[in-house]
């Protein structure tokens, strides 16, 4: 009795400083919350108390055409993506045919490749200055454009070409993953009871893998919504565009606010339907000697048009793009030394650099503090830190400039007051705007690969190391974070490299005359110099193939 006595005092001393230390964690998680949540926030409050109220004015011109170039895009890219997504899906989970093996990984690679980079791209191969149109004058020896009939490029319908080439591996490798999970006993039931192959499809196959179909599809959609290169390219006005058109043309923050409210709407309704499409969706596997699914041999004439099927999709939205950058690159090499060039590479790696490491460190932090209360209401934010990555970064700037504007302009007069030495913009007048822009955006990127990390490591060895005394910081240097190395890794990688790619935000929050690899692109490609534009193309494209190779590699260790 004695000796349990005098053991209670530290065993309970360590129960209390653990029990104390969270709140503080969990203040810092909710602090973080607050900087992910705030720019939404702010859109919603400027939406509804703008200076100048242009919203009947919007209503009555251009919302229309806004509204309608947008749903078109939506729907077109929806419908596309999903039929080539899910398509190549099955046949490489489905069948062997030449060429499956690295067809199955090389569909992966337009995710490397900005929409805006494959509409540069496509105009300049297609258009009437480009290669196939001066092939065909040469060959037939026409003279003009009135001697024969093409496409015009700068089309919605061309758009939609373009996005989908970009967009449609979000689907394909959802989809794959569905279908390869399914046991194949289903399938021999099937073919069994008579149904061939197109039946099987429809019947088993596709309802399979319906949540999945529908969760590539909504990211795509979102994904188009928040577009500005491509459709600014090809000449479609949409709520992306308006935004820039009302704010920058215009200057009427409030009104760009209304229109971020009308996309952070569409974005809701988007979520809402994926997830109501997958509210009443359960399969389970019935046996434990349920067999992994075995691909059939396809042979003649079908397996070089699956071949070709699968062709398609990964020519368009990769070997287009970097044949055409590629070729460009080649032929003005002086263009790779430009003082332009190396100073966006550097911006770019030193903006994306620093975001990509806040980003994941609040992750870590914010997911570990919420693991850690184990109450309720901290456990409720996780879920709305992930809003940042839903809202296009167009919207973003919007919500993130006007205030920080405010605040900055507030600071260099206080500054001024105390020291009497101006300093300028400290915020908006650097690149930490920018670096804030990224770190929401992309916040819920890095917080579901850091969340899916913590819930793959044992409760028993944190358990362990609280029981020699170790406490909660000591626990996640020295259990966690070991053991989540490699997710960290992948989860800073991925989030620089949307950083790389991202373009709205940019262009919107970056400091005059700073330039990233991104905005060097979508500058030269504006002014029609697609030569001074494609050594930064190649290099954004070359940081994009790296995420996908790990993509990939994580794919195949799974």
């Amino acid at each position: 009795m004695t000796e349990q006595n005098t053991q209670h005092p530290a065993a309970s001393r360590r129960v209390w400083s653990w029990n104390r230390l969270p709140s503080l964690w969990s203040v810092g998680a909710a602090l973080i919350a607050l900087v992910v949540i705030a720019p939404i926030l702010s859109v919603i409050w400027i939406a509804f108390h703008p200076v100048e109220n242009i919203w009947p004015h919007l209503m009555s011109t251009v919302l229309p055409r806004y509204l309608g170039n947008t749903f078109l895009l939506m729907f077109g890219v929806g419908i596309l993506t999903a039929m080539v997504g899910t398509g190549a899906a099955w046949l490489v989970a489905m069948y062997r045919f030449p060429g499956s093996r690295w067809l199955d990984y090389a569909l992966l690679f337009p995710l490397a490749i900005p929409g805006y980079v494959g509409a540069y791209a496509l105009v300049d191969f297609f258009d009437y200055s480009g290669v196939v149109q001066t092939a065909m004058r040469a060959g037939f020896g026409w003279q003009d454009a009135r001697d024969y009939w093409f496409p015009a490029m700068r089309t919605p319908q061309m758009a939609v070409l373009v996005l989908s080439a970009a967009l449609y591996p979000y689907v394909y490798l959802l989809s794959r993953a569905a279908f390869r999970e399914q046991s194949n006993c289903t399938y021999e039931v099937a073919r069994a009871l008579g149904k061939g192959p197109i039946s099987v499809f429809f019947r088993v196959g596709l309802p399979l893998a319906r949540p999945s179909i529908a969760m590539g599809v909504a990211l795509a959609m979102m994904e188009t919504v928040a577009d500005f290169g491509t459709v600014d390219h090809f000449g479609v006005q949409t709520l992306t565009t308006g935004i820039f058109s009302v704010w920058l043309s215009g200057g009427n923050a409030g009104g760009a606010a209304q229109l971020s409210l009308v996309i952070l709407a569409i974005v809701v309704v988007l979520l809402g339907i994926e997830r109501l499409s997958r509210r009443n969706a359960r399969f389970f596997r019935m046996s434990r000697a349920s067999r992994p699914l075995e691909a059939q041999r396809l042979t003649g004439a079908r397996a070089w048009v699956a071949t070709f099927a699968c062709l398609i999709p990964f020519g368009m939205g990769f070997v287009l793009p970097v044949a055409v950058m590629l070729g460009h690159a080649v032929k003005k090499p002086g263009a790779w030394v430009s003082p332009g060039l190396l100073q966006a590479f550097g911006n770019t790696v030193f903006v994306g650099g620093i975001a990509a490491f806040l980003t994941v460190a609040g992750a870590v932090f914010l997911v570990y503090g919420v693991r850690m209360v184990r109450r309720g209401a901290p456990r409720m934010i996780l879920p709305l830190t992930s809003v940042g990555y839903a809202a296009p970064g167009a919207v973003l700037a919007v919500g993130l400039l006007i205030p920080l504007a405010a605040f900055d302009h507030h600071l260099a007069d206080a500054i001024l007051a105390l020291t009497g030495v101006e300093p300028g913009l400290i915020l908006t007048g650097s690149a930490a705007a920018l670096i804030i822009a990224y770190f929401v955006r992309f916040f819920g990127v890095a917080q579901g690969a850091v969340d899916s990390a913590f819930g793959r490591i044992s409760p028993s060895l944190p358990l362990a190391a609280r029981s020699l005394g170790r406490g909660p910081g000591g626990t996640l240097s020295s259990v966690y974070l070991p053991l989540m190395r490699g997710s960290v890794a992948t989860a800073l990688l991925v989030v620089f490299v949307d950083c790389v790619k991202e373009l709205p935000a940019t262009l919107l929050l970056r400091p005059f005359n700073y330039n990233t690899l991104a905005t060097r692109v979508y500058e030269q490609a504006s002014l029609e110099r697609i030569g001074d534009a494609a050594p930064a193309a190649l290099l954004v494209m070359l940081v994009g193939l790296a995420a996908v190779w790990v993509l990939a590699h994580a794919n195949r260790a799974g």
